[in-house]
């Protein structure tokens, strides 16, 4: 599967910092959700992944991880709302031999931007090698490699010796560069729910076609349910209400304080934050030290009738608004 997202804004990534983060919240959401992530490129605005999703959560996956990016972003440069641009985009691929020829297009998106289109061929080559976001360079054996990445299916699919494969990889993808793959590049345009043959592109159009025909709304429509998160100011504002609390109060070291375990408990559950980043939110130390305040969390409930009250009010809350119930 190839998906990819794009930001309301020009940079979604303004330093290396930020480039880092995400794809340190990328490793973390492969392991959470099983994904085999076969490689990723990071661009300005946008990032393209190919993976797979054996346990068919792919909403799940994208959906925390614009979340968890979108949390550290606006924190880290005092903004709010929304960064990415609506829905991500993802296509069904048909076997291997597209899915080798979706890895080329995807791996030299660093040299195909309009600043780097007519440089030299022999520049352009060098910039792609030592493109530092991309999984590229670590495919070539230039990098070392990355433990969250799949390399198997791919280089399994070149000629020669094991110890061959990443030089053969490298002439294929770099092959693109000198002549352009027009019928791949064309292909690509043609479904915008998958890339393949024209048989499998026309199966998975009456699959979504069957689905539009069964829905009686439109936004029923998807290959997977999707359940949107609810935004980090939602839950703290909606604890705010029902704990009489300040909103400030979850970010303050009370001792014996429960509220911050219950701050981390519900952004875990209704917005799909990590404790990395709810260590950013509430102003904890570490992702450890939230681990901290989760584990204490159920003994403070057992000790205090009037806290599991709350709780669960605020359960009932959150799951009527996770609904979109009244």
């Amino acid at each position: 599967m190839l998906g990819d997202w794009r930001t309301e804004h020009s940079r979604l990534f303004k330093d290396d910092a930020d480039r880092n983060r995400f794809l340190n919240q990328l490793s973390e959401r492969v392991e959470q959700y099983h994904i085999r992530l076969f490689l990723y490129v990071c661009m300005t605005n946008h990032f393209h992944l190919v993976f797979e999703t054996p346990e068919a959560n792919c909403s799940k996956f994208m959906q925390s991880l614009s979340t968890a990016y979108t949390v550290y972003y606006n924190l880290r440069h005092k903004r709010h709302g929304h960064l990415l641009d609506g829905r991500y985009k993802a296509k069904l691929v048909d076997g291997d031999n597209y899915l080798l020829a979706l890895s080329r297009y995807v791996h030299l998106n660093p040299v195909q931007i309009e600043t780097e289109r007519d440089k030299p061929l022999g520049k352009r080559i060098a910039t792609l090698r030592s493109y530092a976001w991309s999984s590229y360079p670590s495919y070539i054996g230039l990098q070392k490699a990355i433990d969250f990445i799949e390399y198997g299916p791919l280089l399994a699919q070149m000629s020669g010796k094991r110890r061959e494969w990443p030089q053969r990889y490298r002439e294929f993808v770099e092959r693109g560069l000198a002549k352009s793959d027009n019928d791949f590049n064309a292909m690509l345009k043609q479904s915008p729910r998958s890339i393949g043959s024209d048989s499998f592109r026309a199966w998975i159009d009456d699959l979504y076609q069957r689905q539009v025909e069964s829905c009686t709304r439109i936004e029923d429509v998807s290959f997977r349910h999707i359940t949107e998160p609810l935004s980090v100011d939602e839950v703290l504002a909606t604890l705010a209400e029902v704990l009489n609390v300040d909103p400030g109060a979850f970010k303050r070291r009370l001792h014996g304080s429960p509220l911050r375990g219950v701050a981390a408990h519900f952004l875990i559950r209704y917005s799909r934050c990590s404790q990395r980043d709810i260590a950013d939110v509430l102003c904890i130390g570490s992702g450890a030290a939230v681990g901290n305040q989760l584990h204490r969390l159920p003994e403070k409930l057992v000790q205090d009738d009037h806290l599991q009250q709350q709780v669960a009010k605020l359960e009932k809350r959150f799951q009527q608004r996770h609904k979109g119930e009244t």
